[in-house]
C-alpha cells in the first residue's frame, strides 16, 4: 500500500530522478498510465539567480505584418475566456464590464450560455440609447443590453476555415470595407454544430503593430493601421 503523502512517510527524489518517488520500502513510479507509460517530472528545476529578472514586455509580444497569418491576431476563446454578458444587464454595468476585462464588445448569453447577440463600446457610447431613450420615453439607466446589442440574426461573422487561409492585411480590409472594429470567427463541428471561436478586434490588431489604439475615430484607426501595415 501505497503510504499517504500527507503522512511524511517518503521524501521526493529531488530534480533529476523525475520518475519516482521514495518511501521508506521501497521505490514507486509517480503514475502509470493505462498503456503502461511511466510519468514523472521531465521538468528540471533552476534558480533564477542574480539579483533581478527581466519580465517579458506584453506589448513587444506577438508583432505582426501585413503578409501575417491572420489567426495571429485573432483572439482564440479556447485560450482566453470570452467576456460575455447577461442580457438584462444595465448599460453602465456593461460598461463597466468591458473595462475591467479590457475589451471593447461583449457577447450577449443565455441562461445556457448560448450567444443570443453582441453588444460593442459604440453601441453604449453612440447614439442609438439616446435614440431609444426618445422612442419609448425611458430613461438612459432604464436600458439594458437586450435593448442595445445586435441580435444574433443580425451579426455577420466569417468563417475559421477561411481564416487559417487568410493573412492579417485581409483582415484589415475586411474591417474596413464593414465598417466595423469586430467581427466574429465561428467554427463548425463534425455535428454540424456551429460555435464561436474567436474574435477579431481593430483594436488587438493596432497594438499588435504597435500602434496608438484611438477608441473613438474608427476612420482614422483603419488609416493608422494600414500605414503601419505598408511602412
Amino acid at each position: 500500500m501505497i503510504p499517504d503523502p500527507l503522512a511524511g512517510a517518503y521524501q521526493a527524489t529531488g530534480c533529476g530522478c523525475g520518475a519516482a518517488w521514495v518511501s521508506r520500502y521501497t521505490i514507486h513510479p509517480i503514475w502509470e498510465g493505462n498503456m503502461g507509460h511511466k510519468h514523472g517530472m521531465p521538468m528540471e528545476l533552476v534558480g533564477i539567480g542574480g539579483d533581478s529578472c527581466a519580465i517579458v514586455d506584453a506589448s513587444r509580444v506577438g508583432k505582426v505584418a501585413a503578409n501575417s497569418p491572420a489567426v495571429e491576431v485573432m483572439t482564440d476563446l479556447r485560450r482566453i475566456a470570452a467576456a460575455t454578458v447577461d442580457p438584462d444587464t444595465s448599460l453602465a454595468e456593461a460598461q463597466q464590464i468591458m473595462v475591467l476585462r479590457g475589451v471593447r464588445s461583449l457577447l450577449v448569453v443565455d441562461a445556457s450560455r448560448h450567444m443570443i447577440g453582441l453588444i460593442t463600446a459604440s453601441d453604449l457610447m453612440g447614439e442609438r440609447p439616446l435614440q431609444l431613450c426618445n422612442q419609448r420615453g425611458l430613461k438612459m439607466q432604464d436600458l439594458t443590453v437586450r435593448d442595445a446589442m445586435t441580435p444574433i440574426g443580425a451579426v455577420q461573422a466569417v468563417t475559421l476555415a477561411d481564416v487559417m487561409k487568410s493573412e492579417v492585411g485581409d483582415v484589415v480590409a475586411m474591417l474596413r470595407h464593414c465598417g466595423r472594429q469586430h467581427m466574429l470567427v465561428i467554427e463548425r463541428d463534425r455535428n454540424a454544430t456551429t460555435f464561436v471561436r474567436g474574435i477579431f478586434s481593430s483594436s488587438q490588431i493596432a497594438r499588435q503593430l504597435g500602434i496608438p489604439v484611438q477608441t473613438t475615430e474608427v476612420a482614422r484607426t483603419f488609416a493608422e493601421i494600414e500605414a503601419a501595415l505598408h511602412a
